[in-house]
Parts: C-alpha cells; structure tokens; sequence
C-alpha cells in the first residue's frame, strides 16, 4: 500500500497527520525486517561506465540503505509527534468547530511541515 492509496481511502475517520504516521512506521518496520543488503544479497546494477569507484558507491549505498531507511522513518515519526493538531482554543458563534492549530509552531493545521511531509511522501 502506498502513501497516496491511504490519502485516497474512503475512511474519513483517519486524519492526514494519523495516516502519515501509519505510512512512516510501515516503512520502518519494512526497513527494520529486512536482510541487510550486500553484493553477495542483491544485484548491483550495472554502470554505463566501468568505473570502479562508482561501483564502491553502489556497494555503500546498498549497505546502508536498510540503516539509513529505519533512521529517516525514526525521524518522520518524531516530527510527527511534534506537528500534531490541537484545538485553537477561542469562543466561536459559528456551527463549525474552531480552527486546528499545531501542538508545536502553532500555525493553523496542518501546519507546513505536515503539508510538506504529506506532499513529499505523497
């Protein structure tokens, strides 16, 4: 499932906030499941050129990956739960509910950090 099939569901009852969260920790849990990478474990593409430090940056980012994925999921989730709505707070007239702000910029949600997160990972 990606992200864009969760921003896409039917279910109203999960906000954009609660399904980036979801999308986050299953690619970390996908991340933290996984074999490590190696030469010996996954196909190296090949280089256009023969070049052998092109073929050591390819081993180093396979190597890495798996790591480096679970330390960027790590870090989507805590912004996460730093950029999450609250109630503006004030008295409003209107039948509508108050305006959302964000727990940590208190910008009106969802704040740009969630937009951008949601449109990157979209």
């Amino acid at each position: 499932m990606s992200i864009s099939d969760l921003f896409a569901s039917a279910d109203d009852q999960l906000d954009v906030h609660e399904r980036l969260r979801l999308y986050i920790e299953g690619v970390r849990e996908r991340a933290d499941r996984a074999v490590p990478w190696g030469p010996d474990t996954v196909g190296i593409p090949r280089q256009s050129c023969d070049s052998g430090l092109l073929r050591i940056n390819d081993v180093a980012f396979y190597a890495n990956a798996r790591h480096e994925i679970s330390a960027f999921a790590g870090l989507c989730l805590n912004l996460l739960s730093l950029h999450r709505p609250r109630d503006g707070g004030g008295i409003s007239s209107a039948p509508a509910p108050a305006a959302q702000r964000c727990r940590c910029c208190m910008l009106r949600w969802p704040c740009p950090t969630i937009r951008e997160m949601a449109e990157l990972l979209g």
